[in-house]
């Protein structure tokens, strides 16, 4: 194994710390784009929701959004 002091050891404590930062970057950009679509997937699910309440009064259906969470 290469000492750390010497040339080899020295570009592999660099290559390792490149590839670090390069995974965290990655991880952070995964991490960004899931929040983001959990968030989208949020408000879809809150706008069928209400989609979902305005049919059921239409259709003359007493079951409201506040009925059905209690």
């Amino acid at each position: 194994m290469a000492d750390i002091d010497t040339p080899n050891g020295r570009a592999l404590t660099e290559f390792a710390e490149d590839l670090l930062q390069e995974l965290q970057v990655h991880f952070q950009a995964l991490t960004e784009t899931i929040t983001l679509k959990m968030e989208e997937m949020g408000n879809r699910i809150d706008d069928l929701q209400n989609n979902v309440t305005d049919l059921m009064v239409e259709a003359g259906i007493q079951n409201t959004n506040k009925e059905q969470m209690t």
